[in-house]
């Protein structure tokens, strides 16, 4: 069998429903589009925690969290399991990374790529490691402090980049990408590439003219069902408050939001469509396997929320796509439950390497769309650490002085099938069950539907065996979740709003006689 060559490319935060040819009317995707018809679109895609350092480790090492150790945007493990592409790399491909990985706790590490070019955000020094900031040092940007977007107290709003979109963070991507494959035509040896985008992450920064690529007025409104509050949790609405959302509800900002994250999305396309032009100028495109996907999804408004951390489809469930000729049916449509676990063995599989120091929770998605599995559900878990929202508590301090105990009060887990996906709410003692046949938007939470114990107490146990099984049991109790009580969410609205000011090396915010 000959090796394909690999490219993967990976975006932040763009949720499921967010291609034109898979029924979003309104997105202009031209070259998705383009790469549905080239392969298989698996439209039951899940992350295994919906937040981005846990779902992209899950994904490099091919393990759920309770195997990582990682649920969170906390550490990855650092004790020498390896990742795909350190068995790629001593299977003699080429491994590269450009843009965003996002590793913890040592940013600038490989883990198993031969090399990277790093864009961050977060990262301003030391400049000689961040080519991107050098670019745009030398292309003389000396007033620009956030490039990415204007994060903090404008982290959901709107915002046009201050860049031009020859320099955009997303162009650049691009760039160094197709430069990639270019220089790799003619190699003896196959190649791996990390193509990570940070859009469409907010801050919602589109280049001109980008921005007015859609418009507020004619954006689809949020999803907010009758009741939408009880299909809240509260780890949602901590994260309303840290994002700035939670004091009142302004419909035309957020059909501004989703206009300029979809403006995001599609200048994405854009670089995507150049790879693929990339691939078949230089005469590569028959002999390379490519994967397109995201770790995880974005609310845009829907349920009255914003960001990640949930198990609402919104957020859990993401674009996936694969295609390579002669191994994924080119047009096809696979609704087998599948996973960002799933993306470890596959690679592995086409490339004939293995990896040694662990075993993995995947599937061979190529396996999956023969239909040769019969996996019936794929699961996901986050641990958010909510205690600095709520009200003090001693009695609740001695409580998550324990780690088990912290981290399963405020877990999110989730089982995903093709009939029915349940969720469970650890700190707010919560099951939800959606029928995603009758009720795709998820709607209806039909957990206490006397007509739904069956399904529901099948994929619960399902979830609770998985749990149990990979020694997860701090939110596990004589087989069913156990109890918890959480303190109120304090009363301060200001109360743990977010900060992050990532600027530049070369520029400053003080301005001489105001700021000092």
């Amino acid at each position: 069998m000959t090796r394909p060559n690999i490219l993967h490319i990976f975006v932040d935060q763009q949720r499921f429903d967010t291609i034109g040819a898979l029924n979003n009317p309104v997105l202009r995707t031209p070259n998705l589009n383009r790469l549905v018809r080239m392969g298989t679109a698996f439209t039951n895609a899940y992350t295994p925690s919906p937040v981005c350092i846990a779902a992209r480790c899950a994904m490099i090492h091919g393990q759920y969290p309770a195997h990582t150790g990682c649920y969170e945007n906390t550490p990855m493990p650092t004790d020498g399991r390896q990742s795909f592409m350190d068995a790629l790399t001593a299977g003699g491909y080429r491994t590269h990374g450009i843009g965003k990985c996002h590793f913890s706790p040592d940013a600038f590490a490989l883990r198993g790529f031969q090399s990277r070019e790093i864009q961050e955000e977060g990262l301003s020094k030391p400049l000689e490691k961040l080519p991107y900031l050098a670019h745009l040092q030398a292309k003389d940007y000396r007033h620009l402090l956030e490039p990415n977007g204007i994060r903090g107290e404008m982290y959901y709003i709107p915002q046009p980049s201050q860049l031009a979109p020859e320099d955009h963070p997303t162009q650049w991507i691009g760039d160094r990408s197709v430069d990639f494959i270019t220089r790799q035509a003619g190699h003896p040896d196959p190649w791996y590439l990390f193509a990570s985008f940070i859009h469409p992450h907010p801050p919602f920064a589109p280049p001109n003219p980008w921005h007015k690529l859609y418009r507020p007025d004619q954006m689809p409104l949020p999803n907010r069902p009758d009741a939408f509050e009880t299909l809240q949790t509260l780890v949602n609405r901590c994260q309303n408050r840290y994002k700035y959302r939670d004091s009142g509800f302004d419909l035309n900002l957020v059909r501004a939001i989703k206009a300029y994250y979809y403006a995001c999305i599609s200048f994405v396309d854009v670089q995507v469509g150049r790879l693929l032009d990339a691939l078949e100028q230089t005469g590569q495109r028959d002999q390379t396997l490519i994967v397109f996907s995201a770790d995880h999804g974005e609310h845009l408004g829907d349920y009255q929320c914003f960001g990640k951390r949930s198990m609402h489809d919104s957020c859990a469930r993401i674009p996936l796509i694969v295609a390579q000729p002669g191994r994924f049916a080119a047009g096809q449509v696979c609704d087998e439950p599948v996973s960002l676990v799933d993306i470890a063995p596959t690679f592995l599989a086409a490339s004939g390497t293995a990896i040694r120091s662990h075993s993995l929770d995947g599937l061979d998605l190529h396996q999956v769309a023969k239909g040769r599995t019969g996996r019936p559900y794929v699961f996901g878990q986050l641990a958010f650490n909510a205690e600095p929202f709520l009200e003090p508590d001693p009695d609740f301090r001695r409580l998550v002085a324990d780690p088990q105990a912290a981290r399963a009060v405020f877990s999110l887990y989730l089982a995903a099938g093709k009939d029915w996906k349940y969720t469970y709410s650890a700190a707010d003692n919560r099951e939800m069950l959606f029928d995603k046949r009758r009720d795709s938007h998820e709607t209806r939470d039909m957990a206490e539907n006397p007509f739904c114990r069956q399904p529901r107490d099948t994929i619960k146990s399902a979830l609770i065996d998985h749990l149990i099984s990979y020694g997860e049991t701090g939110g596990i109790e004589n087989g069913d979740f156990r109890p918890f009580t959480v303190p109120p969410l304090k009363k301060n609205p200001d109360a743990g709003h977010l900060v992050q000011d990532f600027y530049t090396p070369w520029a400053s915010a003080n301005i001489p006689g105001y700021s000092d």
